[in-house]
């Protein structure tokens, strides 16, 4: 019934799955939803996510930092080894602060102290018709596919009209 590797893949996912949930626990990452975080100036963090709400990074983070539909402020010395990115959000570096990777901010603006250093591209894609550009245009060409699938049905089910015989004459008796 079961494949003569099953005992030893369902072994190999299920020591995959312990060894990532070790790590999960000594992972110094930060992930919230709907709550601000603070990472304060003594602190060392990894990766620092935030969904519907805002980062404030006064420490270190030793990846990257993501908002999306909130804020990212680098305060006064804060360092950020990856990327600092806010969609439908901005993003503020205080003097001092430093990122190695690239600043982006999409539906919203970067503002940035001059004392402030930044390794990567700093973007900003600033005001909410960007999103609306990236939510529409796939939504119309999914609408564009089904549009275009229903023709096809409805295409297929329509009669096909008698074929005309030479003459003009259909064929049939009159």
């Amino acid at each position: 019934m079961f494949h003569k590797g099953f005992p030893t893949m369902t072994l190999l996912a299920g020591l995959a799955l312990l060894s990532s949930l070790a790590q999960a626990e000594k992972s110094t990452d930060r992930v919230q939803i709907a709550h601000n975080i603070v990472v304060e100036q003594a602190e060392k963090v990894g990766d620092v996510v935030c969904v519907a709400c805002s980062i404030y990074l006064r420490g270190q983070a030793a990846g990257d930092a993501v908002a999306v539909g909130g804020k990212i402020v680098l305060e006064q010395g804060a360092q950020v080894a990856g990327d600092v990115t806010a969609v439908l959000g901005s993003v503020r570096l205080e003097g001092g602060t430093q990122v190695a990777g690239d600043v982006v901010a999409v539906a919203g603006t970067v503002r940035r102290d001059s004392q402030s250093m930044v390794a990567g591209d700093v973007t900003s894609l600033g005001g909410a018709g960007w999103m609306l550009l990236f939510l529409l245009f796939p939504l119309i060409f999914l609408g564009g596919i089904v549009a275009l699938i229903i023709w096809l049905v409805q295409r297929s089910r329509r009669p096909m009209p008698a074929a005309a015989h030479p003459g003009g004459r259909s064929g049939l008796p009159s």
